[in-house]
């Protein structure tokens, strides 16, 4: 698989088993994922196999626990008809979805179905060990409360909300996170798990959450406008798009229009993060981003504020919604994006901020690329990352090096 498709052949390294899978195995598991095919005569159907050859894969498939072959609850005459499905327990996906207030952390089986969502309050500044350790100890506790075998996690992605080499599974040069430079994310939670380990992008993850579980249009653009702002790029084929290095997209360093001479965490001046991210539009209004008692006191005291129509609150905001759309227009004409999400803690004041950016992405991107383009804000909310670490991890598991991997780890 190549880099778009979210797997790395670093974590993977020594993991792999050299027997090949066999095609017609692929072919029937592929399509049971897929859903396009629940049944054996189906299967047979759509793949071309014969009955016998897709029975004996089924068999082999229930038997190692990847398949469960039920009664369906239709009502027909005769014998029931039976539906094959992955098995709930044929293993377990971790996710943890780290942003700098806080971390989102779940754990889903193989169907995409989430089993426990929660959230970790220990701030990103608290460095890499200390953030991983409470991260690795709420999945373990997790894992526990809900009966879930800790040696069949079958993979842990992790969203990190900065520059990130997805390849070594680190963090390179992020700002506003101290310590994590080069910090060997993907290692520390493979030591925990055992298990492939995957480390993107924060809005990559919510990217895919968003075209893959809200089931948006693609190709895609996503901008989350938090401490900083960046965007997540799904294609038109359902990938995510990194580009060479895996810094795609890390557009809150763009110069804004308005910029002037305002600094930014990386030491240039004018960025349209310095000057239109969420923290920024707190800094300049003189509002803490968090207290003692309320992590999220910024984003409340923000939100109560443009509901009582307080004048340099609504300026704040919409003077942003303007520079974001300044950036927005440029990259709707660069990508021709179906759908444009925008994410993160001031997505929440939608009417505003959906005005603003659409008012300029209309007004200066050109009729072709915006007349089937829909602007909304996210559907998922902050659970986009987690479904789309979901989404990364079951594509690894069922690809044909993940599928070798599963198999050679259930017993015979």
């Amino acid at each position: 698989m190549h880099k778009g498709d979210g797997y790395s052949e670093d974590y993977a390294a020594g993991t792999t088993p050299s027997s090949p899978v066999p095609v017609a195995l692929r072919r029937v598991l592929d399509l049971v994922v897929s859903g396009e095919a629940t049944s054996r005569a189906e299967i047979s159907r759509r793949s071309g196999l014969a009955r016998s050859t897709v029975g004996q894969q089924v068999d082999h498939l229930v038997a190692r626990g990847i398949l469960q072959e039920l009664e369906s609850r239709e009502s027909v005459r005769g014998r029931p008809p039976r539906v094959l499905t992955i098995s709930p327990q044929a293993g377990t996906i971790a996710v943890a979805d780290i942003d700098t207030l806080g971390s989102q952390v779940a754990i889903a089986d193989l169907t995409r179905r989430v089993i426990a969502h929660e959230t970790v309050d220990i701030r990103i500044d608290a460095g890499p060990r200390a953030v991983l350790d409470a991260v690795t100890e709420r999945l373990s506790s997790l894992l526990a409360k809900h009966d879930r075998d800790p040696d069949r996690v079958r993979e842990t992605v992790v969203g990190l909300p900065g520059p990130v080499d997805f390849q070594h599974g680190c963090a390179v040069r992020p700002t506003g996170m101290p310590g994590w430079d080069g910090y060997p994310v993907a290692e520390h939670l493979r030591t925990a798990f055992r298990c492939p380990v995957v480390v993107d992008n924060d809005v990559n993850l919510m990217a895919l959450g968003e075209a893959s579980q809200a089931a948006a249009d693609t190709p895609l653009l996503c901008i989350k406008i938090a401490s900083g702002i960046g965007a997540g790029i799904v294609t038109a084929n359902g990938d995510v798009y990194r580009g060479a290095d895996g810094a795609a997209g890390d557009i809150g360093h763009i110069r804004a229009v308005g910029g002037g001479d305002v600094l930014c965490a990386c030491g240039n001046i004018g960025c349209v993060g310095a000057l239109a991210s969420h923290r920024a539009i707190l800094r300049s209004l003189g509002i803490p981003e968090a207290t003692g008692e309320d992590p999220l006191h910024g984003a409340h005291e923000l939100a109560q504020r443009v509901a009582n129509s307080d004048p340099p609150a609504l300026h704040a905001l919409r003077q942003a919604a303007t520079e974001i759309g300044e950036v927005v227009a440029m990259l709707v004409h660069m990508f021709n994006p179906r759908t444009l999400v925008l994410g993160g803690p001031l997505s929440e004041l939608r009417d505003d901020l959906l005005s603003g950016v659409r008012a300029v992405v209309y007004q200066r991107a050109l009729p072709l690329a915006t007349r089937k383009l829909t602007i909304t804000t996210t559907q998922l909310g902050a659970g986009a990352g987690i479904h789309g670490g979901i989404a990364i991890a079951t594509r690894d598991i069922f690809s044909p090096p993940g599928i070798a991997r599963l198999l050679a780890s259930e017993p015979t």
